[in-house]
């Protein structure tokens, strides 16, 4: 069993940075595929950002492109994700997933069967 554990969600202003950590318990992290995920309250939790085993292919929210970056050490088996120029709808339980790499459709929840508890990131304006 995979199990997730973020680190890093705190309360900011706008304009500020933050950087997320995803800790992940498996025994071989390059095969898996990590991806963000974040749920604002009263809304569906929405894709944010995803990294390919090797880190080599990245994909991004439109909302969030140009301004939040994710990576991986797969010799800590951790994945990050920087965010630089929050706003205030940036706002929302922050989520780390894992799925084993391949073909997926990396922006739907349903497409990454592990998933972390979350941290919380709120954006002040």
């Amino acid at each position: 069993q995979v199990q997730l554990v973020e680190s890093g969600g705190g309360l900011v202003q706008a304009g500020d940075s933050l950087r997320l950590s995803c800790a992940a318990s498996i025994r071989t992290f390059d095969p898996y595929a990590m991806g963000w995920f974040r749920q604002a309250p009263g809304k569906e939790r929405e894709f944010v950002a995803a990294i390919s085993g090797s880190g080599s292919t990245t994909y991004y929210a439109d909302s969030v492109k140009g301004r939040f970056t994710i990576s991986r050490d797969n010799a800590k088996n951790t994945v990050h994700l920087q965010m630089n120029s929050l706003k205030p709808e940036d706002t929302a339980v922050y989520y780390c997933a894992a799925r084993f790499d391949g073909t997926y459709t990396y922006y739907t929840t349903g497409a990454w069967p592990d998933w972390g508890q979350g941290t919380q990131v709120t954006v002040s304006s």
